[in-house]
């Protein structure tokens, strides 16, 4: 952990990522703090109000506070992401590790529906799943962890072909060693690096996906804070009042950004070549 966060340092875009990243998360916890009105309190006497000291970043078109708004709508966006990758990498995780070491039939049914899955673009299946549950954030939500699955089934699928026949595994298998603890503690433990690159990516796709949703109608429902759909309840007024959908459209836009910046150094850090190179 030392060495990593040591690479992570020495990584000038891995540290701005980290660092705005983590100026984010710290002003959506402390956001009561930093904006005392509600989310969802209507001022409509002081709609589309400017940024102000008063109102850093205005009003939006009900009077409603849009700092505000993107404070809390972070909390939202932020927790949808862990949710959305927790649930895709543990299902994804499982069965393509199951995939990889039982070969076989197995294999051949689990990858048949990742590909067929994989067929359409994540996007287009998530509007799909999401329209078919019904609009909800908690539909939203697992309908982007379907999307996400399949990634990474196939990540672990690969981790697994390459790791079921090394020495360990073989020896762990001929000494009768119980199947569910071979996959965890040998298939999965040293396939972990490539998944956890693979999830750190898939977070700024869930967060940008599930925004996508709410901005379409399928997600957060009115009155609840969320970007996408504060951009989009907002999108109207872009040209006589550019803030209301600028905010939380900028707070999409560099959280996902820090994601990406932060997964792309990961991805350096598991390369032995590349980790040298900076070191």
């Amino acid at each position: 952990m030392t060495a990593l966060l040591h690479f992570l340092r020495k990584n000038s875009l891995a540290t701005l990522g980290g660092l705005v990243l983590l100026a984010i998360i710290l002003a959506v916890i402390f956001g009561p703090m930093i904006s005392p009105y509600g989310p969802t309190k209507l001022d409509v006497l002081n709609k589309l109000q400017g940024p102000s000291w008063a109102h850093w970043l205005g009003t939006d078109s009900l009077g409603r506070d849009v700092l505000t708004r993107v404070l809390h709508g972070g909390r939202f966006t932020l927790a949808i992401g862990i949710g959305v990758v927790t649930i895709s990498f543990t299902i994804g995780v499982f069965f393509g590790t199951l995939a990889g070491f039982a070969g076989g039939p197995v294999d051949m049914v689990i990858m048949r529906i990742v590909d067929a899955m994989l067929s359409f673009p994540a996007l287009v299946l998530a509007i799909a799943l999401a329209a078919a549950f019904g609009p909800s954030l908690n539909n939203a939500m697992l309908a982007v962890a379907i999307t996400l699955a399949p990634q990474f089934a196939r990540v672990a699928r690969s981790q697994a072909l390459a790791i079921s026949v090394k020495p360990y595994v073989e020896a762990a298998v001929s000494l009768g060693l119980p199947t569910r603890r071979i996959l965890w503690r040998y298939v999965f433990a040293n396939g972990l690096g490539p998944l956890l690159v693979q999830a750190s990516l898939s977070l700024g796709s869930a967060i940008l996906q599930t925004a996508s949703l709410g901005f379409l109608g399928l997600g957060a429902q009115p009155p609840l804070a969320e970007w996408g759909a504060d951009v989009s309840a907002n999108l109207q007024y872009l040209r006589e009042s550019p803030w209301v959908a600028l905010s939380p459209g900028t707070a999409i836009l560099f959280t996902v950004l820090c994601f990406n910046l932060i997964g792309d150094s990961l991805a350096d850090w598991f390369n032995p070549r590349r980790r040298n190179e900076i070191d």
